[in-house]
């Protein structure tokens, strides 16, 4: 029953029952609810909408023909979903009553968490029309509930309703204005992100990754990911789920790539907090390295070495040397071998012992493959500088010499 009911668009669902509608029949508030479903609700004494929960002043329903024809033009199809359907009919109206459930200061907390799973529902089966909820400014009412003080809940009620706000505003991001997530920059709402952070599934670590990525990418929010860039608390809990090889990994390196592209004062920080050896760890994941993010690890480790710190962090790890090795070639693609390449020619460049890890490691092998293959002209050239590199100073520097 439940695979069947998910198969059902949520305009075709009574918002009471939500089975799919009978005998459709709209009241005086403009929702729509099955016949029967709403004289029940009525006949039970209520006086409100279910939705809107507006005191009903008038009791009179008016058959939605409409909707009538579009589900049994549905059915006839096989219940295939085609959203050309949809185009009769106006969603203003029920996502100007969702809306007016997130603002009320009457609706209860249950309330709300129903409305959010309203707009999840809408904001998947009608991608399309999430420009509506846009319009509608439903993207700074989530982040204000996701992030505002709520009354006293249980910790897992909490996580529910920040995993369905957050699954919809990943959704609506893209086509917002990323200045709405300026919000952060109050201490209240950081500090309840910080606690999201520390408390929340895979999912909500993941889809916060994101919008550090979002935070770090756009110039809207410059300040904000500045001070992002600053708070280690948040920097180590964002590399701590590398260290823990968690399903957010691949959007952890892209939080961490956004965040070191943006600002070069977030790169001091990062090496702090141990974003070298978690980078490290993720490259070296076999599983990892072979697809995903693995590259964008390898460019992030690069810019990271442009700091001092960071040089000496590699080459303290006892596995930095073999991850630039392993990234030179793979056999794969050549997606990070140039960043691989330029990394080695950085810490090789003065120090015999790293020539020396990465000479027992492979690089020369690698280095050849490098060439022999259709790599990019650029990632040959400086293949053939650090092959360069390697000969001529290994053969000056005496074998004792470390």
């Amino acid at each position: 029953m439940k695979e069947a009911q998910m198969t059902i668009p949520y305009l075709f669902r009574c918002p009471i029952s939500l089975d799919l509608f009978t005998d459709p029949v709209t009241l005086c508030t403009g929702q729509t609810y099955d016949r029967s479903s709403i004289e029940k609700w009525l006949a039970a004494g209520n006086l409100t909408c279910p939705v809107t929960m507006q005191r009903l002043h008038d009791l009179s329903m008016v058959p939605n023909h409409t909707l009538r024809h579009l589900i049994d033009q549905w059915l006839q199809m096989g219940h295939q979903f085609d959203p050309d359907y949809f185009k009769n009919i106006d969603p203003d109206p029920y996502l100007a009553a969702l809306k007016h459930n997130l603002e009320s200061h009457e609706s209860t907390f249950e309330n709300k968490l129903q409305t959010v799973e309203r707009i999840r529902v809408f904001s998947e089966e009608l991608p399309s029309r999430n420009s509506y909820l846009i319009e509608l400014g439903f993207l700074p009412l989530l982040l204000g509930l996701l992030f505002g003080e709520v009354e006293a809940i249980p910790p897992q009620d909490n996580l529910n309703l920040a995993e369905k706000a957050l699954s919809c505003i990943i959704k609506l991001l893209p086509l917002g204005e990323l200045g709405c997530l300026n919000v952060l920059k109050e201490e209240s709402k950081l500090a309840k992100f910080l606690g999201l952070f520390e408390q929340g599934n895979a999912m909500i670590k993941t889809t916060l990754c994101h919008l550090v990525e979002a935070i770090s990418s756009s110039l809207e929010t410059k300040e904000l990911c500045a001070s992002l860039g600053q708070n280690r608390q948040l920097l180590h809990d964002i590399i701590l789920l590398l260290h823990q090889n968690s399903d957010a990994s691949g959007s952890v390196v892209k939080a961490l790539s956004a965040l070191c592209t943006s600002l070069e004062s977030n790169r001091d920080n990062l090496v702090r907090e141990g974003a070298v050896d978690g980078l490290i760890k993720y490259i070296l994941s076999t599983e990892r390295s072979e697809r995903g993010s693995a590259p964008t690890a390898m460019a992030t480790l690069e810019l990271l070495l442009g700091v001092e710190s960071a040089k000496e962090a590699l080459m303290n790890n006892p596995n930095g040397v073999n991850a630039l090795v392993k990234m030179v070639f793979r056999v794969s693609d050549h997606q990070g071998s140039e960043s691989a390449v330029n990394s080695l020619m950085i810490i090789c460049n003065g120090s015999l012992r790293a020539r020396e890890e990465a000479i027992g490691a492979g690089v020369l092998t690698q280095l050849l493959l490098l060439l022999q293959s259709q790599c990019g002209g650029r990632t040959k050239t400086k293949a053939r500088m650090l092959l360069k590199l390697l000969r001529s100073m290994w053969a000056e520097e005496p074998k004792h010499d470390v």
